[in-house]
């Protein structure tokens, strides 16, 4: 598989392989790996450009209810298409920021 790097190499791979979904992975602050699952579309409008907005207080020792958004961003170079899931679906795994200054998440076990 080709390495991606750019938003242009992730969308090339994504229609050329036929990708529909897009499966946002983190790690929780102790170690557990969470995901929820986007459509390719999605991924390729919102992820590069904005990241993808989530709610802290949701994920065990993140944030409280009152300072709750946080924002995740796609490391792109981790991406590969799972080939266990009945519809194509590329993994991404991704790190965590603050959405205001995109500054990396101080509990985001990527940042260790």
């Amino acid at each position: 598989m080709t390495a991606i790097k750019t938003k242009a190499d992730a969308e090339a791979l994504i229609n050329q392989e036929g990708v529909e979904y897009v499966s946002v992975r983190f790690t929780d602050l102790i170690g557990v790996q969470q995901h929820f699952t986007v459509p390719a579309s999605e991924f390729l409008k919102d992820a590069f450009d904005e990241g993808m907005p989530f709610d802290g207080s949701s994920v065990e020792g993140f944030q409280a209810i009152n300072e709750s958004d946080m924002k995740l961003v796609p490391d792109v170079e981790t991406a590969y298409i799972d080939p266990f899931r009945k519809h194509k679906t590329l993994n991404v795994a991704f790190s965590i920021v603050d959405p205001l200054t995109d500054e990396p998440y101080s509990r985001d076990p990527r940042q260790v």
